[in-house]
């Protein structure tokens, strides 16, 4: 998208974009440059930042892969973020072309890329709207022309919960959208951590609480929390690259280096 679409979709390339700079990181081309002085200072601080998404990415695939082997064909992806490779529809629909999914994001960027890229896709979109405010997503017109949330859906809240502080009360937006699930649901979670970290991931986060989108790391505990009514699923919540690895040698020596935890439950 040119620097003039952007312009009249009303996007400030003024300020970095946590979709973007996220992108960037992940190596792809949908950034500008002041996401590209913000994401190299974190790299800065946190070298092994690119490695981190990329574990969060390859988590991700595994997450959407054991959904769909558990039977299920619709997908809420909650801050989506922008649809860079590898992300839930392609590899829903390598498996399954009619699985269902929609993103959700409130970012005016994440959105406009969304909509371009899945413009001929009838079997995903976005939506845009807070993900904060539960009700917007699930009563959205789009959402409820895509999913019947009478059937299993798999709710992903990758790299999500950890830019919702405590005083928004993640635990409560986390168990609106439990509530409106149907039993054989599930949810799959993704977050910052300050578990066995060094001072360049505190560097790292400090940055961003100088930004727009500050970031909460959270425990193994504070997780198992905001998930209470979900049957948190075998390992466990456990550092990314340890869920369900498709090869034991994919795992880090040091696994904590991936700087966050993943777990995937279930609503019973």
């Amino acid at each position: 998208m040119s620097e003039d679409e952007y312009a009249r979709r009303g996007i400030d390339l003024d300020k970095p974009n946590p979709a973007r700079v996220y992108d960037y990181i992940l190596g792809g081309r949908l950034n500008y440059a002041v996401d590209r002085m913000f994401a190299d200072q974190v790299l800065a601080a946190q070298p092994n930042a690119r490695e981190r998404a990329q574990l969060n990415r390859q988590w991700l695939r595994r997450a959407i892969r054991f959904g769909l082997d558990q039977g299920i064909r619709q997908f809420l992806d909650i801050g989506s973020g922008m649809p860079t490779v590898g992300h839930v529809h392609e590899v829903a629909h390598a498996i399954d072309p009619t699985a269902r999914v929609v993103y959700v994001d409130n970012e005016p960027v994440a959105v406009a890329h969304s909509e371009i890229v899945l413009e001929d896709n009838e079997n995903a979109v976005m939506v845009h709207a807070d993900a904060e405010f539960p009700d917007d997503v699930l009563e959205h017109e789009t959402t409820e022309m895509m999913l019947d949330l009478d059937q299993p859906v798999m709710v992903v809240m990758a790299l999500f919960v950890h830019f919702i502080p405590d005083e928004r009360d993640p635990a409560r937006i986390v168990s609106a959208y439990r509530d409106a699930l149907a039993p054989g649901s599930y949810l799959a979670m993704s977050s910052a951590t300050p578990e066995q970290q060094s001072d360049g991931t505190a560097r790292a986060v400090a940055m961003y609480q100088k930004s727009a989108n500050p970031v909460t790391p959270r425990t193994a505990d504070e997780l198992r929390a905001l998930v209470d009514g979900f049957e948190i699923l075998d390992p466990g919540v456990v550092f990314i690259p340890q869920w369900r690895p498709d090869d034991p040698a994919d795992v880090p020596a040091n696994p904590a280096e991936c700087g966050g935890l993943a777990l995937v439950a279930r609503k019973n």
